[in-house]
């Protein structure tokens, strides 16, 4: 289950209005080992795409090593849809790398109602997992 603050959903949220009809993109860093989103990373989607999105391998980069430095790990990676459904595609999956992480996807196919779904995805197999938003910290 992916436990989230109601503040990270919202900024999700708004940056992927933001973007839209592009994807975007980014990261929710919390401390290593705890599963607790806790900082809210927006990244670009260097693919400028609205079928596609990919971090900019430089800027990457920077964001390991500053989590590094954090003692920090990628809770939460997240991208949006525009078009279609909030399930990952293929694509999403063969470049689904962080075996622990919650990936989230937004879609904003609907511009009211927009959808908010967490997976798992390692070795290529996809599980839906429940998500509970909370006020305040995660804890």
């Amino acid at each position: 289950m992916l436990t989230i603050a109601q503040t990270i959903v919202d900024a999700i949220v708004a940056h992927a209005r933001l973007d839209h009809p592009d994807e975007a993109c980014g990261v929710v860093a919390g401390p290593a080992g705890s599963d607790r989103p806790e900082r809210f990373i927006p990244m670009v989607n260097a693919a400028r795409s609205p079928t596609f999105y990919e971090f900019d391998s430089k800027d990457l980069l920077k964001l390991y090593r500053e989590m590094d430095s954090l003692d920090e790990e990628p809770v939460v990676i997240y991208h949006s849809h525009t078009a279609t459904q909030a399930y990952p595609s293929r694509t999403d999956i063969s470049y689904a790398s962080e075996p622990h992480a919650h990936y989230v996807l937004v879609s904003t196919a609907d511009e009211v109602d927009v959808e908010f779904r967490s997976f798992r995805i390692v070795d290529g197999e996809v599980t839906e997992e429940p998500v509970e938003i909370v006020t305040g910290e995660v804890e």
